[in-house]
């Protein structure tokens, strides 16, 4: 009889540590750019979404993969009755314009805001936007100014889908830098808005790209760069990555430099053949290290 409850406490020490790790990976996140918050009660609970704005876009970065959940709730003004509508616009890495239309939406029976004199929050409203590996911006912005709305986003990290990588060379002319990294040696291609990193590719296929800020010895603290990808002068993403100097990485040969930690983004490469550009768009920043990474099971495209 001893026995049981011990196996009991076994049992809920195990899933307390099961819920825990689950619990740990989900990530709330709060917007960079418009941080306007609204705090919402819900369950006797204050929960922070933050308003969207019809001229300044809220700016989300998140490391994938995983997928972002964005929770909208509408605004009903005091008095106000019937249903409301409302239309999220947003941009991954600065690509194409995706909308989210919410139509008829009613008032929440279950949540309040904490300063009731806004009025009564609209019932729930979610969409997920599934996401690669690498760095990631997601910009929101509301395409009407009535009715207010606001989001919180959550994030639900997912492991990276297991595959062998190898170096891909860009096109030359290009400047090759040597690191060091963990007493290997690493190849890298110096680029700059004047002569970019550019890439001959065949697709179906997906393309890493890491990249690695220069700091000078008098650098300090986090760097914030940004990064455009071009096809046929046409801008097919734009990435915001954000470094520290590198603890491990250092150059083969130049003492003057220190590298920044490996920075990742990954271009989804379509069927057919492809040349991309890799311009830097910070003029007051110094040049940036690429290298390309592809899938093994896609070096046959390059045959």
């Amino acid at each position: 009889m001893k026995k049981i409850p011990i196996v009991l406490l076994v049992l809920i020490l195990s899933y307390s540590g099961v819920l825990a790790q689950s619990t740990k990976k989900t990530k709330v996140l709060k917007p960079e750019v418009f941080t306007k918050r609204v705090t919402h009660i819900v369950a006797e609970k204050s929960r922070n979404y933050y308003s969207l704005s019809t001229e300044e876009f809220s700016k989300i970065s998140v490391r994938g993969p995983g997928k972002l959940r964005a929770i909208t709730r509408g605004r009903f003004a005091p008095g106000q009755d019937g249903s409301i509508n409302y239309e999220i616009l947003y941009y991954i890495n600065g690509g194409e314009l995706e909308k989210v239309k919410e139509s008829g939406v009613r008032r929440s029976s279950k949540t309040t805001y904490q300063n009731s004199a806004l009025g009564v929050p609209g019932e729930l409203k979610d969409f997920e936007i599934e996401l690669d590996r690498g760095y990631h911006t997601i910009e929101f912005k509301l395409k009407e100014k009535e009715p207010p709305v606001a989001v919180r986003y959550i994030f639900i990290p997912t492991k990276a889908k297991k595959q062998e990588w190898i170096t891909f060379s860009p096109v030359q002319p290009s400047e090759p830098v040597d690191l060091i990294s963990n007493e290997v040696i690493v190849k890298y291609n110096r680029f700059s808005m004047e002569k970019p990193l550019k890439v001959e590719i065949n697709g179906p296929t997906q393309l890493r790209v890491l990249t690695r800020i220069e700091n000078h010895y008098q650098m300090k603290g986090r760097i914030h760069y940004r990064l455009q990808v071009k096809e046929k002068g046409k801008v097919i993403n734009t990435y915001q990555l954000s470094s520290r100097r590198s603890e491990i990485a250092v150059y083969k040969s130049d003492k003057e430099l220190i590298p920044g930690k490996a920075c990742e983004f990954v271009i989804n490469v379509p069927k057919g053949r492809h040349i991309y550009e890799i311009f830097p768009l910070d003029k007051d920043k110094s040049t940036v290290l690429g290298r390309f990474l592809l899938p093994e099971k896609d070096v046959k495209l390059e045959d």
